[in-house]
């Protein structure tokens, strides 16, 4: 199985595949994820493929700093504000097109979108892939399209199996995806929480407005669909007792129990169930319950992002 050790013959070998126009999954700081050359039609299409994604659901275009997003995007005074305090991080910038970005070539990244929706990762395995390459890549997460995300090089290998280019990078650090931020609206607009908490950004350029309803078939960003990071069973939230035959998936100290369990956090650490949550829905899920029974988990801070997530893995 083609997992390689993160070496910088193998970091060669990989960018040259990007280069090429081959789909590889790498790692990040917030899940691994599918990566092809943002500018190359047919590599972004092998994505779309691979995945079994709909291609009217954009990609985010990641790039190594923020000089080189904004060739491909303009930012404004607030945009400009939140890649300083933020970038390389978890957070992804949705602004309009410019200057490269005016081009065609970015036309199936974008899904056809009139935006640009860009991020600069601090894993240092993926800057150096994106440094060695030469390319804006591409990369949703590295899983089959509406299923977990993956945090580890053995999820994709898992979803993926032989066929696929796999560099890994060890557990992701966070464990959730970006929080991905419209800047095209007038006030800044959180379309997706994740690793960045809100409160985080708020902090920085005040309060953010909510995304009101989704266009099922023209997302502006990616994690937007109803039913998302869905496990193969039955989902149930805010459980408070445990029903036959269901897996149980905790939060904090707890009396309730099951014969096939995990614990996002015994402390009641929303930054340790941020990290687990992905790969503990696979561990539970692997083993087919009836049901995956969630208890309830608080919406602040990285809660919000957390229960986004099963929010949409629960929907059937």
């Amino acid at each position: 199985m083609p997992i390689f050790a993160p070496t910088s013959e193998n970091i060669a070998h990989i960018a040259a595949a990007l280069a090429a126009g081959e789909i590889a999954a790498l790692p990040t700081e917030t899940v691994y994820g599918l990566a092809a050359d943002a500018t190359n039609p047919w590599a972004v299409l092998k994505i779309y493929e691979a995945k079994g994604r709909p291609r009217f659901n954009p990609l985010i275009v990641h790039v190594p700093n923020l000089t080189e997003a904004q060739r491909y995007g303009a930012f404004s005074e607030l945009a400009l504000r939140l890649a300083n305090a933020f970038w390389p991080g978890p957070l992804t910038l949705i602004v309009e097109r410019a200057g490269e970005g005016l081009d065609t070539k970015f036309d199936v990244a974008r899904a056809g979108l009139g935006s640009m929706t860009l991020r600069v990762p601090a894993h240092p395995l993926m800057q150096q892939v994106m440094q060695a390459c030469g390319k804006p890549l591409a990369a949703p997460s590295a899983n089959i399209s509406g299923r977990i995300s993956s945090t580890l090089a053995a999820h994709v290998a898992a979803d993926f199996g032989e066929d696929m280019l796999i560099l890994d990078g060890g557990a992701c650090t966070q464990g959730l995806e970006s929080t991905i931020i419209d800047c095209t609206t007038p006030t800044p607009t959180l379309l997706r929480a994740g690793a960045l908490p809100r409160a985080a950004i708020e902090a920085r350029v005040g309060p953010l407005a909510d995304a009101t309803g989704t266009n099922p078939t023209a997302p502006k960003a990616p994690g937007m669909l109803l039913q998302h990071y869905a496990p193969s069973a039955p989902v149930r939230l805010n459980a408070t007792k445990v029903r036959a035959g269901e897996a149980l998936l905790a939060f904090g100290p707890t009396p309730l129990y099951a014969p096939l369990m995990r614990n996002l956090s015994l402390r009641a650490d929303l930054a340790e169930a941020a990290l687990n949550v992905f790969a503990m829905l696979r561990e539970l899920d692997s083993q087919n319950p009836a049901a995956i029974a969630v208890m309830p988990i608080p919406h602040e801070g990285l809660g919000e992002a957390i229960n986004d997530r099963l929010t949409r893995a629960a929907v059937r």
